[in-house]
């Protein structure tokens, strides 16, 4: 299934998306299976400046910087967001993401809710999704299941999550991660019906109209 129809002056622009979750309630996960579901799809890669942790790998799992690297990167406007996120630094290249849409791909964002909030500030088209846990029990017992933070760490992320899962509301969809398999089909199915909206498939739909 194409992603972006064919037109006359090339390929069309493709979708921007934004997935947003409190931390450890799946959302890398849910898009990553995604991705390798949907054709066109891909899940933009963060600059961020701290260290790989063991098993991740610079240019697949992140864009692996120093922090004045990304500092530089940051007052030099190539940012489409950025923020600082429990003491490390996060970025989305704005340059990447634009060769991709250029391209005809459609776009992930897997941004917290500072960062969506500052993509929105923008005025660029969205469809934004909130990823929520089934509960707050169930997010503290996958943190402390994945984690090896110290305690205080941990309970700085639940804190922040309180905040976070009260921002469901400045999204166009909210999916619940309660089973993975279950919830990557309600993800897909944004992904999919957004890429079937009139506006998306006029100049498709306009083609086959001329073969009648």
């Amino acid at each position: 299934m194409s992603s972006s129809p064919a037109t006359g002056a090339g390929q069309a622009r493709g979708l921007l998306f934004i997935v947003s979750a409190p931390s450890g309630a799946g959302k890398t996960t849910l898009v990553e299976r995604l991705v390798e579901q949907l054709p066109h799809l891909r899940m933009s890669r963060s600059y961020t400046s701290r260290a790989a942790r063991q098993g991740e790998t610079d240019g697949v799992d992140y864009n692996f910087v120093t922090r004045d690297r990304f500092e530089t990167m940051a007052a030099a406007g190539e940012f489409l967001e950025w923020a600082d996120v429990f003491g490390n630094l996060y970025g989305t290249c704005a340059a990447d993401t634009d060769s991709m849409l250029m391209a005809g791909e459609d776009v992930v964002l897997v941004i917290d809710v500072q960062g969506a909030r500052k993509v929105r500030a923008r005025g660029l088209q969205t469809q934004a999704v909130f990823v929520m846990p089934p509960s707050f029990a169930v997010l503290e017992q996958r943190l402390r299941g994945r984690s090896k933070d110290s305690e205080a760490a941990i309970q700085m992320r639940l804190q922040v999550s309180r905040q976070e899962v009260a921002a469901f509301t400045e999204y166009d969809f909210v999916v619940v991660n309660d089973e993975l398999s279950a919830a990557v089909d309600r993800l897909r199915g944004v992904v999919v019906s957004e890429r079937a909206r009139l506006a998306r498939m006029q100049a498709e739909a306009e083609t086959i109209v001329r073969t009648f």
